[in-house]
């Protein structure tokens, strides 16, 4: 099926997402913090998502992957980047990969539209869930400093 293809697709050419998304976050008024990291981190939060984007989209309810997310979240809060751009990276992830699926101009019947829409709305509720699970581990993370400094020294 076509989605299957696309999946595979995207997977092989993650590197060419990647440099789309490192441009995007260079570039992005609102990255201030993300524009500083160095462009091989992006690329490699790229790749660890992009080429297991297969097994992602199978294991949404995974409990590994949720605390994967939540781990992301709570190491976006021990370095300083603020929540909203780590929220926006996903964002910004999903548009490239939108992007790069409508650039690859298959002939399109209608059963193949139907999978290239079927992918893209289960795109769209992994990067959700991505984003669900990256506040979560983000504000816990702020909750638990929160709470020490709070103790009575």
């Amino acid at each position: 099926m076509l989605s299957t293809r696309l999946v595979q697709l995207i997977e092989s050419h993650w590197e060419e997402i990647a440099d789309r998304m490192v441009k995007a976050v260079k570039n992005h008024p609102e990255m201030a913090s993300f524009a500083q990291r160095p462009p091989l981190e992006i690329r490699e939060w790229c790749r660890e998502i992009l080429q297991n984007l297969g097994y992602l989209l199978s294991a949404t309810q995974d409990d590994e992957l949720q605390r994967n997310f939540e781990t992301l979240g709570k190491l976006r809060f021990e370095q300083n980047i603020p929540l909203h751009e780590a929220v926006l990276r996903i964002h910004l992830l999903k548009r490239k990969l939108f992007s790069f699926i409508g650039e690859q101009g298959y002939p399109m019947n209608t059963m193949q539209l139907y999978a290239e829409e079927e992918l893209e709305h289960r795109l769209g509720w992994l990067f959700d869930a991505c984003v669900y699970h990256v506040v979560r581990g983000y504000e816990k993370a702020l909750r638990l400093e929160q709470k020490l400094m709070s103790w009575p020294a």
